[in-house]
């Protein structure tokens, strides 16, 4: 395959996911264009711009165009002309010329490291690199990485920060993909740093977080540290099951499906529900068993001397499979941990002064995208 200029210099030159220049060299705000999120799955691609207000912010533009089946698979593009086709018709339907850009977790390796306080960023780069052989399973130069500091220690710990790496040819493939579609790739970065922004804040009084993004087919997992992801994983534990068992026992499609998951889910007391209840409860209990796999480790870490490294305080439930019914208060019962759904909004806008055209239950599925487009009023 041919690669586009884009993908060449991103190939060449680029060091580094993150691409945006705003970190460094700040322009001024009237010279920032309109950018916006861009979620792609196996299934779909999302989008989602925002315009300022008086107030926060408010939903520009926002939207969902299928994916047809092979295009994407686990987050990987078998098809980029394919995907390029599709992301013109999301260019047409959004009326996007800039965008942000999110990588899929399960080709992401996100780690977290101690450098000394006042290192520059090159060296900070060359320390990363020192990190590959025992952290990441593929060379520094088939790789790109970057990296966002969490916190500043005393002494010997220096600086603590968080890095993401991927493969160089994946970020290649996503960078193709758009430039043949006509749109300016702004930035891509770790899926899970897209929700965060959205549902997270940098703030010392936020607790150590187990974030859950709960999709179709299988469910992230990742490790918050003042915002910024220190691990990710991802499980084939997703809601499909419940979807397929749903339409064949009581013959529901759509809509029809997912007011059943969201009004009844694990709460459904009719006898005619047996069947289905018995399918959403082993569901359920396969993704509990593997939060509290994932909580338990890291609540339970130390280090040398004995302290808890990582203590969770919460675990904050996303993705559409999210406003399962019951589910926050299942997986608390199960796991012993304060758990809550996730506010995808709370950076956007206030309530009282404005309400986003998307509701509740299917803004969890635009959470990637929220988070993506608040990239952009930073």
């Amino acid at each position: 395959m041919q690669r586009s200029k884009s993908a060449t210099l991103v190939r060449n030159e680029v060091r580094t996911a993150s691409m945006a220049l705003d970190r460094w060299f700040p322009a001024p705000r009237i010279l920032l264009p309109r950018a916006a999120g861009v979620d792609i799955s196996d299934s779909s691609i999302k989008w989602l711009s925002l315009a300022k207000a008086k107030k926060g912010h408010r939903v520009h533009k926002y939207g969902e165009k299928k994916l047809e089946p092979g295009i994407v698979v686990g987050g990987i593009i078998k098809n980029v002309e394919a995907l390029s086709l599709t992301l013109a018709q999301v260019k047409e339907l959004g009326g996007i010329t800039y965008a942000h850009a999110a990588l899929p977790e399960e080709a992401a390796y996100v780690f977290s490291m101690n450098v000394p306080i006042g290192t520059s960023r090159e060296q900070t780069l060359q320390l990363i690199e020192f990190e590959f052989e025992g952290r990441v399973p593929i060379p520094p130069s088939a790789a790109v990485y970057d990296f966002d500091s969490i916190l500043k220690h005393g002494g010997e710990e220096g600086e603590e920060i968080g890095v993401s790496v991927f493969p160089r040819e994946l970020s290649e493939d996503y960078a193709a993909a758009f430039e043949n579609a006509g749109i300016s790739l702004l930035s891509l970065e770790i899926e899970a740093q897209s929700i965060a922004r959205a549902v997270s804040d940098d703030t010392p009084s936020e607790p150590v977080t187990l974030m859950v993004d709960f999709g179709r087919a299988r469910s992230g997992f990742a490790v918050l540290k003042r915002n910024i992801p220190i691990f990710t994983s991802t499980v084939d534990v997703g809601g499909d099951a419940i979807t397929k068992v749903l339409a064949e026992k009581l013959s529901l499609k759509g809509e029809e499906i997912e007011r059943f998951k969201n009004e009844q889910g694990l709460t459904a007391k009719d006898a005619a529900h047996t069947e289905v209840l018995e399918t959403i409860v082993a569901t359920a209990s396969a993704l509990a068993d593997e939060i509290a796999r994932h909580y338990h480790y890291w609540d339970t870490r130390r280090n040398e001397h004995g302290e808890r490294v990582t203590p969770v305080g919460r675990i904050l439930l996303v993705g559409g499979g999210a406003n399962l019914m019951g589910l926050s208060d299942y997986i608390a019962g199960r796991v012993q941990a304060p758990t809550e759904i996730g506010e995808v909004w709370r950076h956007v806008c206030d309530f009282d002064s404005y309400i986003p055209p998307i509701d509740r239950v299917h803004s969890l599925q635009y959470a990637t995208a929220i988070g993506l487009a608040l990239r952009a009023t930073v």
